[in-house]
């Protein structure tokens, strides 16, 4: 199919988050699940991803790599989905505003606490998100005492902030906060989350494959 909508990923990896966006546009894809460490840094997958990393997708001719990029691509190729602003609204701001929040200063955050990485004090300018507190607060504000970041309308922006904070709260990278909890609660109750959730996990149950690599 010229336009088919290829997914590859691993159960075990960023790629719930992009099966998660799939689901929500409702159009057909498939699946290439590849393993750590052999399919994933095999030839064929780097000619599609040269870091051998997943997620990524093709769609036609297109290949798209990066989480945040490809829920934007995905949301501005299926308009139907009602995923992000139309071009020319000025929500359009805000939603690339928390999207890139989230795949920028949350993201690192999160991993430096996860790798028991400690910013000096003089450094933190240069760190770019400033502090975790910074950051937690910043989302804090956005969230709290609305349902969406955008408007009153879920987005891409959400889906992809809402996976972030769901993963860290189950994992301690980010704090338990109760607008986090209300706020991801009300993400993970979309049909397209609970499909998409149990796809992965009937896969990890099939092929229990340990992440690495």
């Amino acid at each position: 199919m010229a336009d088919e909508i290829v997914l590859y990923t691993h159960p075990m990896s960023r790629g719930r988050i992009v099966r998660w966006m799939l689901e929500e546009i409702g159009q057909p894809y498939r699946t290439e699940v590849l393993d750590y460490g052999t399919t994933m840094k095999a030839p064929a997958y780097r000619a599609i991803n040269p870091m051998g990393k997943v997620p990524a997708i093709t769609h036609g001719g297109t290949v798209v790599t990066e989480s945040p990029a490809i829920l934007a691509y995905l949301a501005d190729a299926f308009p139907a989905a009602a995923l992000a602003p139309r071009p020319g609204d000025k929500l359009r701001g805000p939603y690339y505003r928390w999207l890139f929040f989230a795949a920028g200063p949350l993201e690192a955050a999160a991993m430096d606490k996860a790798l028991g990485v400690v910013v000096p004090e003089k450094m933190k300018g240069m760190a770019g998100y400033g502090s975790m507190a910074d950051v937690l607060d910043t989302l804090e504000s956005a969230v709290k005492d609305r349902p969406y970041l955008v408007g009153n309308t879920f987005t891409a922006a959400d889906l992809y902030l809402g996976a972030h904070l769901g993963w860290g709260m189950q994992f301690g990278t980010i704090e338990k906060r109760a607008a986090f909890e209300i706020y991801y609660e009300r993400l993970k109750a979309r049909p397209a989350a609970i499909r998409a959730s149990a796809i992965d996990d009937k896969l990890i149950a099939e092929n229990p494959m340990p992440p690495g690599g």
